[in-house]
């Protein structure tokens, strides 16, 4: 399986400002993990994540050297795009796109077919550049705004996003409203129909949920998921109140499980814990 370790989805929502050393050396013990990628900060307004201020710095600290694991940051315009290709240690760039209109305009106010057209511009940005290109589905399966969710208008979105070349999706419960059902039906719908896209799982989710949205996923195919240690963070910009997302150590008691190879450093995973134990207080 392909996974994503997202520090950045952990610290952007918590409360108290982590200083930027403790964010470098956070990340440096993940890169020790061998994570296949870390989303591990954006180039957004600081004024609406100030968690995020000092993603520049902390991408100048991070060691390449230690594994081959990527980085990727989130982008939310075409100025964030800009700022994300300059940097050398970038290999991502992240860019939400909300299934839900109204939580389009929440998350980046735009509305989604702005939203398309800057994705189109940063997939011509990154032409010839050593970066690539990740959308979020935000709300994929469901949204808490009262608007009707049918996966025909994820296969929508998905055929648009095909059509410009796009290369990578990932499918995001970002309020945790996703059921097996649901979960089960999009991974069977949407990633056969456009084979030119790699599809992926972004959920959040309760804790004892873990299990049955990774199994409803994976047994439809999915094989690339995003998670976070001890499940921590989740979207500020979504609701009043935070779901969190999928915990990193189940998805390796799944994998456990399920008697999948796991390539990570379980001893620099343990290491890498204890720091997030010290920056998050669990």
């Amino acid at each position: 399986m392909l996974l994503t370790e997202c520090p950045r989805d952990a610290m952007q929502g918590w409360g108290e400002f982590i200083p930027t050393k403790k964010k470098v050396n956070y990340i440096n013990a993940l890169m020790g993990v061998n994570f296949d990628i870390l989303d591990c900060g954006s180039f957004v307004s600081s004024k609406a994540i100030p968690q995020m201020v000092d993603t520049y710095e902390v991408l100048e600290h991070i060691d390449k050297g230690i594994s081959d694991t990527k980085l990727s940051v989130i982008v939310a315009n075409l100025k964030g795009a800009e700022a994300a290709i300059k940097h050398k240690n970038v290999d991502i760039l992240g860019f939400p796109f909300s299934i839900s209109e109204t939580f389009q305009y929440r998350n980046t106010n735009k509305s989604q077919e702005k939203a398309f057209s800057q994705i189109q511009e940063i997939l011509n940005m990154i032409e010839g550049e050593s970066k690539s290109l990740n959308v979020y589905f935000s709300m994929a399966f469901g949204n808490p705004y009262g608007e009707v969710w049918r996966w025909e208008e994820v296969d929508f979105w998905a055929k648009r996003f095909s059509e410009i070349g796009v290369k990578s999706i990932m499918l995001s419960d970002t309020t945790g409203v996703a059921t097996p059902e649901t979960i089960a039906l999009l991974f069977d719908k949407i990633p056969t129909a456009y084979p030119n896209i790699e599809f992926g799982a972004h959920f959040h989710n309760r804790y004892a949920d873990s299990y049955k949205k990774l199994k409803a996923a994976y047994d439809k195919g999915c094989r690339k998921f995003d998670s976070a240690i001890k499940g921590l963070g989740g979207c500020p910009m979504a609701k009043d109140y935070l779901v969190g997302n999928m915990p990193t150590e189940q998805v390796f008691n799944f994998m456990n499980t399920e008697n999948l190879a796991i390539k990570q450093d379980m001893l620099n995973f343990e290491s890498a814990w204890n720091i997030a134990k010290d920056i998050f207080h669990f």
